[in-house]
């Protein structure tokens, strides 16, 4: 907890006078003043996030933790369980989605085992190390020199958050301090633009059991098909998070205070998820922007968020997911989305497109000229 606290503790809010010396080299650029839209926006925030007068997000890094959930045995998914691990082997041979999109944006692609079932036999990684040593049990496949593995395993899958809690607050807090150390050990290596990203079968169950809880609103609201469950499959995953919600004394109630974002973490969670919640964290106590995937990492944003409120401020939402609760999340964290396009995909895929338009709108703030440099008349 010492390392959580501590963490926290360095997280500020943003300087408004940041914003307000952003906003006079936006406007003396060579344009009309507010004409590139949102891309200023960000450009301002960067300023505000970095506290830099010159920000820069050239060294980008992906974060994709990997992890099951007890959950699933109660038919939630339209997936079976193996394909964590299977996704997690695609990963490290480059195979998947976010392999092809964290090349296209240049970035560092790091795969976490925070708590995946099943057992990665082709990789043969070494034992996990035991909390809380903050060395690394790290592998690098053969062929993809742009990944690299962390073998953080907590346990193999968290237990059915519908029948007992998920994990132990010891467990909770193990998971929000592996995702600070990965982080702070991207950030000691030169990294400056973070964007998470999951995998787990069953996670959107459990995404929407924290946004219900967090947000007030009622399960039915917060939940969509995930992985791609027909109607009869929809209404089980429902009255499953519905249970589980009853069992752990969560139901949703706006009226209500805040609820203890590392109990909710504790009770219906994920490893995946509090690991992510860590890397914000760790992100945001550094003064580095976060871009947040979709739905499963608006659900680690919320719970950054109950622990540290600020730590919000730092992060920017990559994009809309389809997933019915991922509005409710982003609404709840104050954030607009960079992005549209119809994705649910997970694993990082909407954060590393994200990081091409971030990386566009510093380019402007750091490279247009202003109209004394180019010689340019100003509005009258």
């Amino acid at each position: 907890m010492d390392k959580l606290q501590q963490t926290i503790n360095r997280i500020r809010n943003l300087d408004p006078a940041a914003a307000a010396r952003a906003q006079a080299r936006l406007d003396s650029l060579t344009k009309p003043p507010g004409s590139l839209g949102r891309l200023e926006e960000i450009a301002r925030r960067l300023v505000m996030i970095t506290n830099a007068e010159r920000p820069s997000v050239n060294r980008k890094v992906v974060i994709v933790m990997a992890g099951d959930h007890g959950v699933a045995e109660e038919g939630v998914s339209a997936y079976p369980q193996e394909v964590t691990t299977q996704m997690v082997l695609n990963f490290l041979r480059g195979g998947a989605a976010i392999n092809v999109l964290a090349r296209h944006v240049g970035a560092r692609l790091v795969v976490v085992d925070i708590g995946v079932k099943g057992e990665l036999p082709a990789l043969a990684p070494p034992p996990a190390m035991s909390f809380p040593s903050p060395s690394f049990s790290s592998f690098s496949p053969a062929g993809s020199a742009d990944t690299e593995f962390f073998n953080r395993r907590i346990a193999s899958g968290t237990r059915n958050c519908a029948r007992e809690a998920a994990m132990t607050r010891e467990q909770a807090v193990r998971a929000i301090v592996t995702g600070i150390e990965i982080v702070e050990q991207e950030i000691a290596g030169g990294a400056e633009l973070i964007a998470t990203g999951d995998m787990g079968i069953a996670n959107t169950t459990v995404s929407s059991a924290i946004v219900a809880v967090t947000t007030g609103r009622p399960v039915e609201e917060v939940t969509g098909r995930g992985t791609g469950v027909d109607d009869a499959g929809l209404a089980r995953k429902i009255a499953v998070i519905q249970q589980a919600l009853r069992l752990h004394d969560l139901a949703p109630d706006a009226t209500r205070p805040a609820p203890d974002a590392l109990d909710v973490l504790t009770k219906v969670g994920g490893f995946e998820i509090g690991g992510l919640a860590g890397v914000i964290l760790g992100a945001a106590a550094a003064r580095r922007p976060v871009v947040l995937d979709g739905f499963i990492s608006g659900a680690a944003g919320l719970i950054a968020a109950g622990l540290a409120p600020q730590a919000a401020a730092y992060c920017f939402a990559a994009h809309r997911s389809v997933e019915r609760g991922h509005i409710a999340a982003l609404e709840k964290l104050g954030l607009e989305p960079v992005l549209d396009l119809d994705l649910r995909l997970g694993e990082g895929t909407g954060a590393a497109l994200a990081m091409h338009v971030i990386e566009a709108a510093a380019k402007i703030y750091h490279e247009m000229a202003t109209f004394s440099e180019a010689g340019v008349s100003e509005k009258r």
